[in-house]
């Protein structure tokens, strides 16, 4: 489903995915309300949502359709450099995001990786997030508390992985171990922190104090 007040938008990312053999556009909406109304009918797996929008925004309309469908996915449409709310976003429960300037093959990679359960958060994006972090303009890390004192040396090894945007491939070469060992590692370390995929653990890893922006 895509979610934007710009006809144009919804209209050029509807072609692009409705080109593809296993993907199809099921509804599109101009606004965060009208998206929580058409998403219950139509049941998408995957929602694109706008952050600005009239009336209810993206980030409202995210935090309320991951709380009501959570087998629904959300990838944030933004233009990054000038929303700071893409933070929040994640923190409301997206999968990740994808620039609205991003290429036509990328988006769709995008697509069918939050489709199968994965969040999309590339190392361009840790790097977004970090720099937000610098500037003041996200919110600080919090003390570490039991969450992250619950990791495992290895856990934590792999929790930085995640944030610096590392695929679980790209761990196990690094750390020395299999893939599969590495997917044991994120699910017990995803489970300790409370948090649901690998978007939200690298939050965590900021907010715990774990990983701190270079300054």
């Amino acid at each position: 489903m895509v979610v934007d007040d710009q006809l144009m938008i919804r209209a050029g990312i509807s072609a692009i995915v409705d080109a593809e053999d296993d993907l199809e556009v099921v509804g599109e909406a101009a606004d965060g309300q009208a998206a929580l109304d058409l998403a219950a009918r139509v049941r998408p797996d995957v929602v694109l949502m706008d952050v600005r929008m009239p009336g209810m925004d993206g980030l409202t309309a995210t935090a309320l359709l991951t709380a009501a469908a959570p087998r629904t996915k959300v990838l944030v449409l933004t233009t990054f450099h000038q929303d700071r709310y893409v933070y929040e976003a994640l923190k409301a429960g997206a999968a990740g995001f994808v620039l609205k300037d991003v290429l036509p093959a990328d988006l769709l990679t995008a697509i069918r990786v939050v489709a199968d359960g994965e969040a999309m958060l590339s190392p361009a994006v840790t790097r977004r997030l970090i720099d937000q972090f610098a500037a003041g303009g996200l919110t600080g890390p919090a003390e570490p508390g039991p969450r992250l004192a619950g990791l495992t040396p290895r856990e934590r090894e792999v929790l930085l992985a995640i944030a610096s945007g590392q695929s679980n491939a790209e761990i196990g070469a690094a750390l020395g171990i299999t893939t599969g060992t590495v997917k044991v590692h994120v699910n017990a370390l995803l489970a300790k922190l409370g948090v649901r995929d690998r978007v939200q653990a690298t939050i965590a890893a900021y907010d715990l104090g774990l990983v701190r922006p270079n300054p």
